[in-house]
């Protein structure tokens, strides 16, 4: 990863596809790492996670937002839609590209980096659009898996293209940070002041 010292960045995490990425590569995630891993390698960073909740998966995926709520992240919700058809079969759909794509074009003048979490291809032309503005773009997924869980038309838009299965070192969880991240409001030990102001701001829809 390749930053300026002085860079603002902003991280945009779709959490949906950074969880099914992670889980392929065989590992989870800690966010506590990853802001701290990205608040080294720039002057400011804000950090925002978007994902759906349905009344199955709150259970499991409730108390992650909680605990990002209170550790630095804005965290952006939106209520799964249920399906179905007409043999009986049921489909839950939801995802959060077109929430993502509105915060990413409203902020992007404040970034110098903008680093997305996603391998989604629909995602190209926002990619696109927001180095328009004069956005220099990371876009973080994975091609060691078989199929690469990356479209490539946006791993090519992208100005840097990161691969999760190098970062495992640094962002992977064991199992005390796990227990201390289910914990809530637990905090991370070190949370920088723009990570604090930035979980204030944009749109915080708690679960």
């Amino acid at each position: 990863m390749a930053f300026q010292p002085s860079s603002k960045i902003g991280l945009f995490i779709d959490g949906a596809n950074l969880h099914a990425v992670s889980k392929a590569l065989g590992f989870d995630v800690d966010f506590g790492r990853l802001l701290r891993e990205f608040q080294y390698l720039g002057s400011t960073l804000r950090a925002f996670y978007y994902t759906t909740i349905s009344e199955e998966a709150n259970r499991s995926i409730g108390p992650l937002v909680s605990w990002l709520n209170y550790n630095g992240y804005t965290v952006v919700t939106k209520t799964a839609k249920e399906f179905v058809y007409a043999n009986g079969r049921r489909k839950i759909k939801g995802d959060m590209n077109v929430e993502l794509a509105v915060d990413a074009m409203a902020l992007a003048k404040q970034f110098d980096e903008m680093v997305l979490f996603s391998g989604d291809g629909d995602l190209r032309p926002l990619v696109e659009a927001v180095q328009r503005l004069g956005v220099r773009v990371s876009v973080v997924s994975t091609i060691t898996t078989h199929p690469a869980m990356i479209a490539d038309e946006l791993r090519r838009q992208a100005d840097e293209f990161i691969d999760l299965a190098a970062l495992r070192h640094k962002l992977g969880r064991n199992t005390a940070e796990r227990s201390a991240e289910t914990g809530g409001r637990s905090r991370i030990k070190h949370v920088p002041e723009g990570l604090r102001s930035a979980g204030l701001a944009g749109r915080r829809i708690l679960w």
